[in-house]
């Protein structure tokens, strides 16, 4: 039975259709009606569906947002209206302004020859929808649908990108929105990534909101990683409490491939972060982690699949949460070893803090082995500040919420510590520091948000 959430994107693509694909390409548009015929006959997901019982989906999707599928133009120089620099990183920053690559003013930096970054619309490969049709996943059929641009970055052989590319993906509603399009806007962002044999990329997102607005955000993230290269992804949202953010991010590592994700929610209302890495060739390594600070009614949701297909690969897996509040975080992961992925080594671990009664966390990690070569181990824990810990901070003159702020900062510094980008680790420290003191979300510098 259809709901009444699900109609009204059905009869969007049944209307919109010839609008959508007019301002998108021949290669995206190709996969558009496959993708509406898996949604129309299935639907979103409900919670009975295991990789979805901690979050309600289709009620995310139940009000009415408005698309702004006939491309109105955003008057907004970014470049010029949004800091969001991370001191002494170097980085070649791009901006994504909804859903659509910001082209009318490219960052005068000096890329390695044969690096592409740009406008999926205009650069979208073969590659585009290969890994994320396999899913089968209700949102990732909504974006296939419904995106009309997003971003594209290539890297060729061999090829190092020395500086970290950084993409802010700025939400903000066109002119007279309200009176035009209603109070609520929807984004449907798009990203694919290629690296050929031996290249080597460092990208960080910077997801923030412009507008004091309701917004909801689907994102789907198609990464293929080729023999004995190196990703390392960073995604960090700083966003507010009337944003919805839906996030699937799909990776394929082929032999002696590296790669290291990082997702880091630091600002946010509800947002719902699913993972899917293979690590498809032998000697393929990666790390995942996970940082999450939430309090007031903020839902962070992270679920993740690791597959391992090939043999001598490893994983290794750490989400950490500080709930505060009447927050709920859940996690689910799963690591999958199939039949012949030999010597494989797979750690995942999941820790959690609440620091109130009324704080909630769901914890569920998998272990699904298929081979008998194998060393892996899982496992979570769920507790709360240390009673002795903080009577001996508050012995020594420390103030009871200093001590729990000093406490919350210590255990999600792991995680932190983690990240290779030293300027980075050590900007996102100081951020961790002002989110635990009540400061605000924004950047310092950032025009758009006043």
């Amino acid at each position: 039975m259809i709901t009444s959430s699900e109609r009204q994107y059905i009869e969007l693509y049944e209307q919109a259709r010839g609008m959508i694909c007019d301002h998108s390409s021949e290669v995206m548009n190709a996969q558009r009606d496959e993708a509406f015929r898996r949604f129309a006959s299935g639907g979103f997901p409900t919670r009975k569906v295991e990789r979805y019982k901690y979050t309600d989906v289709a009620n995310l999707f139940e009000p009415d947002y408005g698309l702004n599928l006939n491309r109105l133009d955003i008057p907004v120089d970014p470049y010029k209206a949004f800091r969001c620099d991370v001191p002494n990183l170097s980085t070649s920053l791009y901006f994504v302004v909804n859903d659509a690559f910001y082209s009318k003013a490219l960052p005068q930096v000096h890329l390695p020859e044969g690096v592409i970054i740009g406008s999926l619309r205009e650069h979208a490969s073969q590659h585009y929808n290969q890994l994320a049709v396999k899913d089968g996943d209700a949102v990732t059929d909504l974006n296939t649908m419904l995106t009309q641009d997003g971003l594209y970055v290539y890297v060729p052989r061999n090829v190092k990108v020395d500086r970290a590319i950084q993409i802010i993906n700025i939400l903000k509603a066109p002119p007279l929105w309200d009176k035009t399009g209603g109070e609520a806007l929807m984004a449907n962002r798009r990203v694919l990534i290629e690296l050929e044999e031996g290249a080597e990329l460092k990208l960080l997102f910077c997801d923030h909101t412009a507008d004091d607005r309701p917004f909801l955000t689907t994102q789907v993230i198609e990464a293929f990683v080729g023999e004995n290269a190196h990703l390392d992804l960073y995604c960090l949202e700083e966003t507010h409490a009337k944003n919805v953010r839906v996030s699937n991010v799909y990776i394929d590592q082929q032999r002696d491939s590296r790669v290291n994700h990082n997702v880091i929610t630091l600002h946010n209302g509800v947002t719902r972060n699913k993972l899917d890495l293979t690590l498809s060739g032998q000697g393929a390594e990666c790390g995942c982690y996970g940082c999450v600070i939430a309090d007031k009614q903020q839902h962070v949701d992270n679920n993740t699949l690791i597959t391992h297909r090939a043999t001598h690969c490893t994983s290794n897996e750490l989400y950490k949460y500080a709930l505060d509040g009447k927050a709920t975080g859940a996690f689910a992961g799963r690591v999958l070893v199939e039949h012949g992925a030999q010597k494989t080594t797979s750690q995942m671990t999941n820790q959690n803090l609440c620091a109130t009664k009324e704080a909630r966390m769901f914890t569920q990690p998998m272990l699904e082995i298929y081979a008998d070569d194998v060393k892996c181990a899982h496992g979570s824990t769920v507790g709360q500040l240390n009673d002795a810990a903080l009577f001996y901070m508050r012995q020594r003159g420390i103030s009871e919420q200093e001590a729990k702020t000093l406490l919350q900062q210590a255990f999600v510094n792991q995680v932190i510590d983690l990240i290779s980008l030293e300027p980075l680790r050590d900007r996102l420290h100081y951020l961790v520091e002002k989110r635990f003191r009540g400061e605000l979300s924004k950047c310092e510098g950032c025009k758009l948000c006043k």
